[in-house]
Order: C-alpha cells, then sequence, then structure tokens
C-alpha cells in the first residue's frame, strides 16, 4: 500500500514570525486522519525570520531531530549545550526525562529553513542528551545516506527509538533502493525538486505513505532531497 501526503494538504500556520508546515497533527492544526505515522509523530517544515526564534520551551519523552535546510538555527538547553546548526547538519536531542531549550534565527538577514522531526521513542524517563553531525552533500548524492539510527550505525546519530532516517539528494538517472522488514512502515518525505517512490510521482513537499511494501525505489529524479523513514509500525 502507497498513498501520498499532498504538500498543499499538510496543515500551515503564519506566525509572522514563523511560517510552519504540519505534516501531522501538531498545536492548532488538528487532523484525525494525520495524527502519525507508526512512531513518527511531527515533521514541521519551519522558516524562521531573521533574529526572531523559539523561547525556552520543554520537552520531555520524544526523539527530537533538527534537519537543517538553509541558515542556521543557534541552540540553547538545560543540559548546558549552546550551539550553531547549519545546513546539512543533523542534531538529536533525546527529551528524556525532562528538558528545556530554545531555538532562534541570530542572523539579520536570513531565513533559518528546518525539518522539526519527532519520533516517540522506545524508552522513557531516561537522562535527556544530545548529539550533532554533519553530513556533506557527497555523502548523500546519489544514495540514501543512514542520518539517525537506533544502534549509531554508519556514523549516524543514535536514537532511542525503533526508527531508522536516511537522507538522499538525487537528479538524472541517479536512483536507490532500499528494502524493508516485513511489518514495518515508511515515510518519504521530498524537501524539495521532484522524484518518483515506486513508480509514484513526488513533488516538492509531497510525502510517500508506505505499509506491506517489501521495498521502495527511488527514480526519475529533478534536483531532489529526500527523506526516507523506515519507521515501528
Amino acid at each position: 500500500m502507497l498513498k501520498i501526503r499532498k504538500s498543499n494538504d499538510r496543515g500551515y500556520a503564519d506566525h509572522g514570525w514563523l511560517k510552519s508546515f504540519h505534516s501531522f497533527s501538531f498545536a492548532g492544526y488538528y487532523d484525525p486522519q494525520h495524527m502519525a505515522w507508526g512512531n513518527l509523530r511531527v515533521i514541521n517544515e519551519d522558516r524562521i525570520a531573521p533574529g526572531t526564534g523559539f523561547g525556552t520551551h520543554g520537552h520531555r519523552d520524544m526523539e527530537i531531530i533538527s534537519y537543517v535546510l538553509a541558515g542556521n538555527l543557534a541552540h540553547k538547553d538545560s543540559m548546558g549545550n549552546v550551539k550553531g546548526i547549519p545546513a546539512g547538519d543533523v542534531q538529536r536531542m533525546s527529551a528524556g526525562s525532562g528538558v528545556q531549550h530554545s531555538e532562534f534565527n541570530h542572523a539579520p538577514d536570513a531565513t533559518t529553513h528546518f525539518l522539526q522531526i519527532w519520533i516517540e521513542p522506545k524508552v522513557t524517563g531516561i537522562a535527556p542528551s544530545y548529539e550533532q553531525k554533519s553530513f556533506a552533500d557527497v555523502e548523500k548524492q546519489g544514495r540514501l545516506c543512514l542520518v539517525a539510527s537506533d544502534d549509531g550505525a554508519q556514523g549516524s546519530v543514535t536514537l532511542h527509538a525503533d526508527a531508522r532516517l536516511y537522507a538522499g539528494l538525487f537528479d538524472g538517472d541517479q536512483s536507490a533502493e532500499l528494502t524493508l522488514a516485513a511489518k514495518r512502515k515508511c515515510y518519504v518525505h521530498l524537501v524539495r525538486g521532484e522524484i518518483a517512490v515506486n513508480g509514484t510521482p513526488l513533488f516538492e513537499g509531497d510525502a510517500a505513505l508506505l505499509e506491506g511494501e517489501s521495498r521502495i525505489c527511488l527514480n526519475q529524479a529533478k534536483g531532489a532531497e529526500v527523506l526516507v523513514f523506515d519507521l515501528q509500525a
């Protein structure tokens, strides 16, 4: 089974300083048909205006990934981390028993564009933790690069969740396949460009939700950047 979630069908919020598309129900956007997919709970495509950001707020028992597309995301948290997250970096914060953090765009004239991703953990009440790694375009070009996993394989950030996240850049005749284990769900989010998933075309902001499939095939790409989630059902 493969179904498409069109970009324009996502929830949308314009707060002036923040413009955000919601793939799943979040804050003031509620859609009972789109609450989660497996243990993937949130994908927000956020654009933060220059000199603004999220003030200090709390999380607990959630694996939170920031995937920065443009600009820089300034992160500060109650664990003592003060970091800048540039485009190409992947940040993982395990909220665990509780953490406070803020996220800002300190640039005077550039928007910070990033994906905020939440995955439900397989353990709760753990000590909060932080990890950040850089993945160069060459590592993602024409292939699916593992950027987050439950075992930290291949230099990925380590999730306390039964999930694996791949990132890839594809164009022209470049293609990739991923084998899926039985009883897994898969979510393909197209960040930009065009690509086909098992023969079905996706355009910027679209997603493919797969269940009961043994593999996915990505091809027919035009300037595509794509995220692929292998998820607990």
